[in-house]
């Protein structure tokens, strides 16, 4: 979850001192990894998932600040506008029924936040974007009451010089400008951490970047947008675009995007990417915090790194380095960002234990296949998934390209399950999961095209215009997924 902050003013001297900060948190984590300083031998995970509120009528209400102020936990969380929040898990060791507890976990706090929502005449769901959605909800006015996304959106623009152009080329085609980063709010996900030693870092983090792709065929939740049918997940590129600090003259330069799918494989370690972070990317948000990072490491204590965790929590790779402290010794984790939030809580659940298991099979079970596959292979897969979801053809070694639903049930699938009983995770448990992702697959129905299957059935058999049609796709949408049966299963027709 973002750090909060409490200025938004910023001096040239500032970002001075800020720069060399960031590169001396570096030098600091580097060292801290030469003196075998790091948490390890944990195999920990943890999922935030993002959340829309709305009214009876699947319009956003812009009320986050009220139904926060009445679940007085850290586990929620403001987010970017006024009409989302965020909910976290605890962390909790990968093995046994560890799934079974996190998808408990995320139901409960689920339904507390649906319960508060409701005092509020309001409702909560979990979707990639909101078919509803207008552009007159995604204005600077709908912006959180936070410093923190004042002080992005501010300077965001101030680095960008001019208005965001969103232009998406899908089944329909959505050229629009705007001029705050609050479209990126219409973006909801579900982020998923995973606890790795330094010297594994490398090697989980190429295999997050290859299963990208797949990962997003099958969970893809994210078909429309302002009225236009888009891609499976637009998510994807609408997020990029809403937060690009880039003009066009910077894009043919080749100035990389802040929203980032990486261009090769990790070989250097987690130290690389922080150095890319300060290598292609300028500040944002320059705090800097009053410490002597060489007189803490000195002392044998451990340095936060407050600027650098800072620095990174503003470049939003899609699988992102993170380091943290917990019990008193520093760790890192991978943080796959690729997923959309919902349809359900089960799907939730099932897409998490389908990451993980792939994770493992592909870091644990067999020899690296990055080396067999280019990077911009992989790059293409996800960019590709997100635009067809489970009607990509996606390129795998010793395959070619095979579409997405092939890929998953014939070669995918069994990885993931020996990666999971690698990680001893309950028999039962890997069979209901991977269940669910199978059952989805043979059905070819995920959410992105039941949306598009409902949408097309409401304006072409029942004569609705496309925002009656839109209004129609999301109450089906809230009442199913309240209900809690997994996708695959929901009906298209009345």
């Amino acid at each position: 979850m973002g750090r909060d902050i409490e200025t938004i003013q910023f001096t040239r001297e500032d970002r001075r001192l800020y720069r060399e900060k960031v590169k001396a948190s570096v030098q600091a984590l580097q060292q801290l990894m030469d003196e075998g300083r790091f948490s390890t031998g944990r195999r920990t995970l943890g999922v935030e998932l993002e959340i829309y509120i709305t009214d009876e009528e699947c319009q956003v209400l812009p009320i986050n600040a009220e139904v926060l102020g009445t679940l007085p936990s850290p586990e929620f969380q403001t987010e970017l506008a006024q009409f989302n929040m965020e909910f976290a898990t605890p962390p909790r060791t990968i093995i046994a029924d560890c799934f079974t507890h996190v998808e408990d976990e995320l139901r409960q706090s689920l339904t507390r936040a649906s319960t508060k929502a409701r005092d509020f005449d309001a409702r909560v769901m979990i979707i990639g974007i909101l078919p509803t959605l207008t552009d007159f909800d995604i204005t600077e006015q709908n912006l959180s009451i936070n410093p923190r996304y004042e002080a992005l959106n501010k300077t965001i623009l101030a680095a960008r010089g001019e208005d965001f152009v969103i232009h998406i080329e899908g089944d329909e085609t959505l050229s629009t400008v705007t001029n705050s980063i609050v479209f990126e709010a219409a973006c909801t996900s579900m982020q998923m951490h995973l606890q790795v030693d330094p010297d594994d870092f490398s090697r989980y983090f190429n295999a997050a970047q290859v299963l990208s792709g797949p990962l997003v065929s099958v969970g893809a939740n994210s078909p429309f947008f302002l009225g236009k049918q888009l891609h499976h997940e637009t998510r994807i590129a609408l997020f990029t675009q809403a937060t690009d600090t880039r003009t066009e003259e910077l894009m043919e330069q080749g100035v990389r995007p802040r929203v980032w799918f990486g261009e090769r494989w990790l070989t250097g370690g987690v130290v690389e990417l922080f150095e890319e972070n300060v290598r292609f990317f300028p500040s944002l948000l320059p705090i800097t915090e009053p410490t002597d990072l060489d007189a803490i490491l000195a002392s044998g204590d451990i340095p936060k790194l407050e600027e650098l965790t800072l620095h990174n929590g503003t470049i939003y790779r899609w699988n992102r380095p993170v380091y943290d402290i917990a019990g008193g010794r520093p760790h890192l984790r991978i943080e796959n960002r690729v997923l959309p939030a919902g349809p359900t809580v089960i799907d939730c659940a099932a897409n998490i234990v389908f990451y993980y298991g792939l994770l493992a099979g592909l870091a644990d079970t067999q020899a690296p296949i990055w080396p067999e596959m280019s990077f911009a292979a992989a790059e293409e897969n996800f960019y590709t998934a997100a635009q067809f979801g489970l009607t990509a053809q996606l390129y795998w070694p010793d395959l070619g390209y095979v579409s997405a639903t092939e890929l998953v049930l014939r070669h995918l699938l069994p990885l993931a399950r020996r990666g999971l009983e690698t990680w001893q995770i309950d028999e039962a448990d890997i069979s209901r999961y991977l269940g669910v992702i199978e059952d989805r697959v043979l059905a070819k129905q995920n959410g992105a095209t039941w949306q598009i299957a409902v949408h097309r059935h409401l304006t072409e058999d029942h004569g609705m215009t496309k925002s009656q049609a839109a209004v129609g796709v999301t109450s089906r949408y809230a009442r199913l997924s309240e209900a809690g049966e997994p996708v695959h299963t929901w009906p298209v027709h009345d």
